[in-house]
């Protein structure tokens, strides 16, 4: 389970191929670990959707859940959700 390897202050990876643990844990099992979505599950985060939304409708949709999406916040600290929310930018960039 890898993702495209960006790094930031905390050392952790963002996106790419290399495992970030926040989004292995948390988001793979909906979002699948490519992050291209799943049956049944979330959608993908590497599509047009994806990347028209802002950073800061990034950051509400994971901090307060959206539809099906659970809210994370007091789950994942407010660097972990930066970190995912630029990993999926980093995604939609390629």
């Amino acid at each position: 389970m890898k993702f495209f390897g960006l790094m930031i202050s905390s050392g952790m990876l963002v996106t790419g191929f290399s495992v970030n643990p926040v989004y292995e844990k948390n988001c793979a099992k909906c979002h699948g670990k490519t992050a291209e979505g799943r049956h049944f599950g979330g959608p993908s985060l590497v599509s047009e959707k994806a990347a028209a939304a802002s950073a800061d409708d990034l950051r509400n949709i994971i901090t307060n859940g959206k539809g099906h999406m659970p809210k994370f916040t007091g789950k994942l600290s407010p660097e972990e959700i930066d970190a995912l929310v630029k990993q999926i930018q980093a995604l939609n960039k390629k």
